[in-house]
């Protein structure tokens, strides 16, 4: 399990693989800085519920994984995820669909940039 730290105090538990898809969403959604809510669902260890936080281009966010594979990107989910970014409610995990035809790179193994959704 990874976890993705905000502002040192604020910390969630999400699969590695999920983690790398978040973190891709919202890497994406921060360069073009664009504002938005990230919403989760607790542990029941925690007490269940939800948390959301604002993440903005100042935001102090960390994601730490706990492997060190980095997973292969599944562009329909990313799709997915970027489509609730967008959406009044924020960002929030959805389940992964079929993987799409098209690979997409990881961020650290290319220069490449990946726009999830086009910048209106």
């Amino acid at each position: 399990m990874g976890k993705l730290i905000y502002d040192q105090y604020t910390k969630a538990e999400f699969e590695d693989r999920t983690l790398a898809h978040l973190q891709q969403v919202i890497f994406t959604k921060l360069r073009r800085n664009e504002s938005f809510a990230l919403t989760w669902k607790e542990d029941v260890s925690l007490g269940s519920g939800r948390t959301s936080v604002w993440l903005h281009p100042n935001a102090n966010l960390q994601f730490k994984f706990f492997g060190t594979r980095e997973p292969a990107l599944n562009r329909a989910w990313l799709e997915a995820l970027a489509y609730t970014a967008n959406g009044p409610a924020g960002l929030y995990v959805v389940p992964e669909p079929a993987p799409s035809e098209v690979p997409v790179p990881t961020p650290r193994g290319t220069s490449q940039r990946f726009d999830l959704v086009p910048a209106d």
